[in-house]
């Protein structure tokens, strides 16, 4: 990773550390976009609160492996 970047992702994760908002908007983001991509796919397994559950579940856990938060 270049030293841009790298900084460029430790300033992301610092906010994102710091600022409950404005990581609830990126995991309201990731969450809802795999819930559209969802909806797309011609599978239905899972019912809609569920499939709303695990999106935000995995949008939590994407962002809390980015900021490398083990809470």
């Amino acid at each position: 990773m270049s030293d841009t970047l790298a900084t460029a992702v430790g300033i992301l994760a610092k906010a994102l550390r710091e600022d409950e908002g404005f990581y609830y908007s990126y995991q309201a983001n990731i969450a809802v976009a795999f819930q559209d991509e969802f909806a797309r796919s011609p599978l239905k397994y899972k019912n809609r609160s569920e499939v709303h559950r695990i999106s935000n579940e995995a949008a939590k856990n994407f962002l809390n492996n980015l900021i490398n938060y083990r809470g």
